[in-house]
């Protein structure tokens, strides 16, 4: 697993990271993902969550940091008994269940919403924190928003990519700050590559941003995290 930083600009602080799948020899995640099939889907999720919550348990700094896993809904078939590996090593680690956030991404086709929905409840339930990934680039669009009303969204980069130089993406999340603050969702943005973007961003009201702009992910260590020490001034 590799982490990237997730950055609260207000405060100029760590809010969390990250975990994202990599090869044995530093390959993507895509050519991870693309290795993984129908069978073999249930065992890496489950083997995916234990590694990135082991090594968050050594690495993160204190107990407030934050962990964000990425998980397969279509992999959970059942969702009480799919979370006992992952309870399972929070207790032995001692890695609070509030501290992890699981995204699903709006980019994978759902078989079932209401399979889904039980997901999120059992997740819920359980003090997890949930979160849509990639949210403006894939299948369902509002009507997640309107169905689950996760506790954050991450915005896809495609709609922050330039959005200093862009009316119509700076209008579109204009749109979705405001709904999301009538929901009582946090926002979060991905894919920062630029200060200009950093900086509008902010300006439109949101808090939470994760991208190269402040590091790249770092394979099983916490990367060093650009500009800090200017927003916290």
């Amino acid at each position: 697993m590799a982490f990237q930083p997730i950055v609260d600009v207000n405060i100029g602080r760590i809010w969390g990271y990250e975990a994202l799948v990599r090869g044995s020899g530093g390959e993507s995640a895509y050519h991870v993902l693309n290795q993984v099939t129908p069978e073999t889907r249930y065992r890496f999720d489950q083997d995916c969550r234990v590694k990135a919550i082991e090594l968050a348990a050594g690495l993160f700094p204190d107990d407030e940091t934050r962990l964000s896993i990425n998980f397969m809904p279509n992999a959970v078939y059942e969702p009480s008994a799919c979370i006992r590996t992952t309870l399972l090593t929070a207790a032995r680690t001692g890695f609070r269940l509030d501290r992890i956030m699981f995204e699903f991404t709006e980019t994978e086709q759902v078989q079932d919403t209401g399979h889904l929905q039980a997901i999120i409840n059992e997740y819920r339930r359980r003090g997890f924190v949930t979160a849509i990934d990639d949210f403006g680039a894939g299948f369902s669009g509002l009507n997640l928003l309107a169905d689950f009303t996760p506790d954050l969204v991450k915005i896809d980069m495609d709609l922050v990519r330039g959005i200093d130089a862009s009316q119509s993406r700076r209008a579109i999340v204009n749109g979705i700050v405001s709904i999301c603050r009538e929901l009582d969702i946090t926002l979060l943005a991905e894919g920062i590559e630029t200060e200009a973007e950093m900086e509008t961003l902010s300006e439109i009201g949101i808090d939470l941003m994760q991208g190269y702009y402040f590091s790249r992910p770092a394979v099983a260590c916490l990367p060093a995290v650009h500009g800090l020490e200017r927003l916290s001034a």
